[in-house]
């Protein structure tokens, strides 16, 4: 994502969260903002996050209210500043527990009860998102740096322990999205996504869907690799389907 001195490169994924916040809620949409790249594993646990200056500018904020945001976020446990060359400010290697409340997080992303119909909601629309997307991934000519990419992020997904695998599979997920093609669709399937986390982080994360998940995950990307439309968007139909169950189970 970005070199320890603050340089980033900031690929689509990058861009679908370090946009433009509402002006009416600066300090809380950015706190928001930056947790999402966070839990999404858009910058990783050691990472460096885009310098201030940056950040203030993509997201259209003072340097002030990011100064605030970055300050919340390190009083909370997920980031850590650190001075010299090669200073900057860092996610932490590891991450307050999801589900733990604590002032920020509560603030920025708040549990609510949530009805039948909004799990539907959230749901549905991602099976409408992330199929296509898988679809459209399948149909492109990916270079050879994307399917790579796509792999590792395949692998490190299926390597990943336990407290890491939510963070770990969105971003495989963020992956596909991106080498759909259209850069609009990654910040709807990221928002999505946290929306779809939100609901995660209220059930068990239980070893027997993550084995079937990883097995899942594979079909998905072997039928990207090998430009079969068809097969990834069923393959990953399958893959929600398998979440939505669970979800819905546990949750209506």
């Amino acid at each position: 994502m970005s070199d320890p001195g603050g340089e980033s490169h900031p690929t689509v994924a990058d861009d679908a969260l370090f946009r433009p916040v509402r002006a009416g809620n600066a300090f809380e949409d950015t706190v928001a903002r930056l947790l999402q790249a966070i839990r999404l594993g858009i910058v990783a646990p050691g990472e460096a996050l885009p310098a201030e200056r940056d950040l203030a500018a993509r997201f259209a904020v003072s340097r002030d209210t990011v100064r605030e945001a970055i300050k919340s976020l390190a009083d909370a446990g997920f980031v850590v500043s650190k001075r010299g060359r090669y200073g900057g400010t860092f996610v932490c290697e590891t991450l307050p527990p999801r589900g733990v409340a604590n002032a920020v997080e509560e603030a920025a992303q708040p549990h609510e009860e949530i009805t039948a119909a909004e799990i539907d909601d959230v749901l549905g629309l991602r099976e409408i998102l992330e199929t296509g997307g898988a679809r459209a991934s399948a149909a492109r000519p990916l270079a050879a740096a994307e399917r790579d990419m796509l792999w590792t992020r395949l692998q490190e997904t299926a390597e990943s322990p336990v407290e890491d695998y939510r963070r770990l599979d969105s971003r495989l997920h963020l992956t596909i999205a991106e080498l759909a093609g259209s850069p609009s669709l990654v910040p709807l399937i990221a928002d999505n996504r946290t929306r779809v986390n939100d609901l995660l982080d209220r059930i068990p994360l239980l070893d027997p869907n993550i084995a079937h998940s990883n097995q899942q995950h594979r079909a998905i990307v072997i039928a990207i690799l090998t430009g079969d439309a068809e097969l990834a968007e069923s393959a990953m139909r399958e893959h929600l389907d398998g979440s939505a169950a669970l979800l819905r189970g546990f949750l209506s």
